[in-house]
């Protein structure tokens, strides 16, 4: 480390005086550029105390992407090839045009959020969303939260307080992120009875699990795993059959939550919400943005009384749904009601594509690049916690080929493609690139052709020279 490195960092009025950063003057005020400023060299001291040169243009470039940062959102559309219809770091379900139309009206101005227009009193948000979900699920009456993990802590909290849950040993799971149910379930003031082992459970397990202190039955269905092989569960008849013998109320915890009868579209058969209230669960919970496919929501469905006691606790109010998301949720929820799901909820129009569409719009992505893509067959997964293992035919965009030197074209387009205007994401796999146009949006090919074409010849350009 030598002082004259120190010495030779530009001032704060030197960077400022940059062609290059003064333009931001016209955007940001001068006390957030100096902030930036400072914290950039900051960060080039402490690089230089660490034994490493920094340059001014490095300082400036780094003052720049900063305030590039700070001028536009950090959340933004990106187009998802991975394949992956449910893909959750990438937002999971994407909304349809009514939703989105719906949320915009919402957050336009004032609404009725909690107010009564026809009699100009004050209303609830829940009656808004309310008889559209019974309509559909047919149960007694619903509430809606924000997420599925704060609907059963709700649940488990105004239900079973110092009480206790059974739980089958098999069903004692972790719901994605380092969340796991015997967690939410200490949080809310319950406790977990495990019953049965971790591949077998049976009703007499649960039978001899029942006492004086017993709250609740409890199914939390695998919605992210699957265990095959020697196994047996407790259906959710059976279950409901049991709790209403013992009059005890049976939570069903769905996670992914589904309306539609997924063995048509050649997928596992995932529970329906619509079954378990036919069965005579007590309370459905289930999410808005899996397989519902509308905005983050948690649902519970069931039993009227069980949901006023969810409805007067304390921590209903901490885990509320904000007016815009409702507004989603609810336009989402009416495609069912009209039968036009797999017409205008992506999710489902996704899953429910044709492999020839598919196959159409892989040839015309190939086309694009020459020789340098195939279409080959390939599987689609629903993801987002949905459907373990289970897998859609369909058409990929492959380019590469196998091999030290394919693995790095791949990941070089790879990282050509995410780092356009609008990122395309897709993934590796046998270091050649793949990119399915089941995840696309038909609108969205134009985009991904443009970028295919130019991000390959930028790659031909460079290994030429």
């Amino acid at each position: 480390m030598s002082v004259s490195q120190f010495r030779q960092l530009p001032s704060v009025d030197a960077v400022l005086a940059d062609a290059r950063v003064s333009p931001y003057a016209e955007t940001f005020p001068h006390d957030v550029l100096v902030s930036v400023v400072r914290a950039g060299l900051e960060r080039a001291r402490a690089a230089i105390a660490s034994g490493r040169a920094v340059t001014t243009d490095e300082i400036i470039d780094g003052v720049c992407a900063r305030l590039e940062a700070l001028r536009r959102p950090a959340l933004r559309r990106l187009i998802n090839a991975t394949g992956v219809v449910l893909h959750t770091n990438l937002g999971r379900a994407p909304l349809s045009r009514a939703a989105m139309a719906a949320m915009e009206e919402a957050s336009r101005g004032y609404s009725n959020t909690e107010f009564d227009a026809a009699a100009g009193v004050r209303g609830s948000r829940q009656a808004l969303i309310e008889p559209l979900l019974c309509q559909l699920t047919g149960a007694e009456a619903a509430f809606v939260v924000n997420n599925n993990a704060a609907g059963v802590l709700l649940g488990l909290a105004a239900l079973a307080k110092r009480r206790e849950v059974i739980v089958s040993r098999g069903q004692s799971v972790e719901i994605g992120d380092s969340f796991r149910i015997p967690d939410v379930m200490r949080q809310s003031g319950a406790k977990l009875v495990e019953v049965g082992t971790t591949n077998c459970t049976y009703v007499r397990d649960y039978e001899q699990a029942i006492n004086e202190h017993t709250a609740a039955l409890m199914r939390v269905h695998s919605s992210n795993f699957k265990v095959i092989g020697f196994t047996s569960e407790v259906t959710v008849d059976e279950l409901a059959a049991l709790g209403k013998a013992r009059d005890l109320p049976v939570l069903d915890d769905q996670g992914s939550g589904c309306f539609l009868d997924t063995t048509v579209y050649g997928l596992d058969a995932e529970p329906m919400v619509q079954a378990s209230v036919a069965a005579g669960v007590g309370l459905v919970f289930f999410s808005g943005d899996k397989l519902v496919g509308g905005p983050q929501a948690g649902i519970i469905v069931g039993r009227r009384a069980l949901i006023e006691k969810l409805r007067r606790h304390p921590l209903a109010r901490a885990v509320r749904v904000d007016k815009i998301r409702l507004a989603g949720l609810a336009a989402t929820l009416i495609h069912y009601l009209k039968g036009e799901a797999t017409r205008e909820v992506p999710v489902w129009v996704m899953i429910s594509t044709r492999l020839a569409d598919i196959e159409r719009r892989a040839q015309a992505w190939a086309e694009t690049v020459g020789g340098a893509a195939q279409v080959i067959d390939g599987e689609s997964m629903v993801g987002g916690g949905s459907l373990p293992g289970a897998t859609l035919p369909t058409k990929l965009v492959a380019i590469g080929r196998r091999g030290k030197k394919g693995r790095a074209i791949a990941q070089s387009l790879a990282e050509a493609l995410r780092k356009q205007e609008t990122p395309i994401i897709g993934r590796i796999s046998e270091d050649v690139l793949l990119l399915d146009p089941r995840t696309v949006f038909p609108e969205e090919d134009e985009t991904v052709v443009k970028a295919l074409r130019e991000t390959v010849a930028l790659l031909r350009r460079t290994q030429s020279e």
